[in-house]
Formats: structure tokens, C-alpha cells, sequence
């Protein structure tokens, strides 16, 4: 019987490429793997927590997993991670003073007091600039909004923000936001949200509560203009213009939207799709018969 050599040195290499859970995956495959993945700083340097995960990370997890990277972590991005408290987001901050991104968008644990006592702990230790995105945080406040700013170093010329690239919250989208700081003062309502731009109107600028917008292509949609909409099996917006373009379900001649089209359901030799209430209804009649 031949035995398995050690895994390829190459290997090593895309370690600190891996997602989170792909590398808690890596880590289970043999041992000296696991080894690398335990003693190798670079690995832990930018620490990014999606879903699945995110559900699950509690402070004890964090501040366990951010200890790997020795006191040098650059990045930490906690996406929905609602467990974590203002403390344990405080105790990782004061261990990691070489933090440069600090994401915990909807991490409904943390006070705005808190992020706030994070971020000029980070300030006070550290010159560098400090990216933060905390949209979905709750009560946040004009007064907690300069307090932040003023922790920012460095400002950058804000670009157009269209909403049809960033409403998935992948880390991805919000990372390439260059921001200094994802959320400000809508100028239609006043609170402190994400604020969107039109594609096609350059005074249409507001948050997705106060102007809809199509999921698609980002342009604002007149909730009282029915006729500039196509109805979707998702119910979200879309315009006309991009309903149209969409593929449909083969029963309801209905689309899903662009964040919602991984949901549909290829039945085999079809050339389009069917939707998960139309096969329902489909069963449904076949059973009666």
C-alpha cells in the first residue's frame, strides 16, 4: 500500500488566500497543515467573518482566533456578526493597535459608544488611517458621526456610490467602497445611513428609504410610477428598462432580481427556468390528478 507524502509546498502558499472557513476546513486535513495554519502570522492578518460563521462567532472566539496574528492584525471585518460586544470588540482593538480596516456592519451587539471607543483607542495608539463601516449598527447619531470623522487621519474624494453594487454586503463590496467611512447624512431625511447615487440623475442622491432603486442597475424608481416597474418573484425593485432584459420563469413570466437569481430552478431540457412557487403549484396539481 503507498503512503501519502507530505502536501506540495505550493500549498502553503495560497493559505493566507483562503476565506475563513475554507482555511478552518484546511487546518482539519492533516497535521502539518494544520501546524502551518497555527503558526504562520501572515495567515491571520486580515480577518474577514461572513456567513456562515458570523452566527456563530462569540468575543472568547474572536478574541482567540485575532490572538494568532500576534498583536499585528491590519484588517477586521466582522459582517452580521451579532454577538460580539462592545467589550470583546475593545479588548481585540487594544491587542491589535496596527488595525487599518475596521468593518462590523450590522453587528447589532455594538453600541455606537462602543465603535466609538474602539476607534479612538485605535486613533490614539496608532497614525495610520482607520476605514471604518458600521451601516447597520443601531442609533448612531450626528454627534457620534464627528466624533469618528475626526478619529479619520485621512480623507479621501468621495466617489458616486451606486446602489446596485453594494446591496450584498459581501466583504468584497464593502472593501472596495473607498470611503474612509461607509454611512453619512442622508440630505433627504437627515439620519445617518448608507447615502446612493443615481446612474442617470446627478441630483438624485438620498438612502434607499428615502428614493427606491432598482436592484439591477441602481437608478432611482418612483414608487408612484408603476409603469417604470416590472414585478419580480422576489419583490424586489426593478426597472422596466431591466425587467425586460431578465430571464423568466416559464410559467408566471415573472424575473428575479439580480441578488435573487441563484434561486432559480433549472428543470432539465428546459430552456428557461421555473420558480420555486410555480413547481410548488406544478406538484401540487400532478398530486390531485
Amino acid at each position: 500500500m503507498e503512503v501519502a507524502g507530505p502536501p506540495h509546498q505550493a500549498l502553503y502558499f495560497v493559505l493566507a488566500y483562503l476565506p475563513l472557513q475554507q482555511l478552518l476546513q484546511m487546518s482539519q486535513v492533516c497535521k502539518s497543515i494544520r501546524d502551518s495554519i497555527r503558526d504562520d502570522v501572515l495567515v491571520w492578518l486580515d480577518l474577514v467573518v461572513e456567513k456562515p460563521l458570523s452566527r456563530r462567532l462569540t468575543d472568547r472566539i474572536l478574541i482567540n482566533i485575532t490572538s494568532k496574528a500576534h498583536g499585528r492584525l491590519r484588517t477586521l471585518a466582522l459582517l452580521n456578526c451579532f454577538k460580539i460586544t462592545d467589550d470583546g470588540l475593545l479588548k481585540v482593538v487594544i491587542a491589535n493597535p496596527l488595525l487599518t480596516k475596521l468593518y462590523v456592519p450590522a453587528c447589532t451587539g455594538l453600541t455606537p459608544e462602543g465603535v466609538l471607543r474602539a476607534v479612538e483607542t485605535l486613533a490614539a495608539k496608532s497614525t495610520n488611517s482607520i476605514r471604518i463601516k458600521i451601516n447597520g449598527i443601531y442609533n448612531i447619531k450626528k454627534e457620534h458621526l464627528l466624533i469618528l470623522q475626526s478619529c479619520i487621519t485621512k480623507t479621501t474624494e468621495s466617489k458616486p456610490r451606486f446602489y446596485h453594487k453594494y446591496w450584498n454586503s459581501s466583504f468584497r463590496s464593502i472593501d472596495e467602497d473607498a470611503r474612509m467611512m461607509d454611512v453619512e447624512v442622508c440630505p433627504k431625511c437627515g439620519e445617518i445611513k448608507l447615502v446612493f447615487h443615481c446612474p442617470k440623475e446627478t441630483e438624485c442622491i438620498g438612502c434607499i428609504q428615502c428614493i427606491p432603486r432598482c436592484d439591477v442597475c441602481g437608478r432611482c424608481v418612483s414608487d408612484e410610477d408603476e409603469d417604470n416597474q416590472g414585478e419580480t418573484i422576489c419583490n424586489d425593485i426593478v426597472c422596466l428598462d431591466c425587467w425586460l432584459r431578465l430571464p423568466k420563469c416559464n410559467h408566471c413570466n415573472k424575473p428575479f432580481c439580480s441578488r435573487h437569481a441563484g434561486e432559480q430552478l433549472d428543470p432539465l431540457g428546459s430552456q428557461g427556468f421555473v420558480c420555486e412557487d410555480c413547481q410548488a403549484k406544478s406538484l401540487t396539481q400532478h398530486g390531485q390528478e
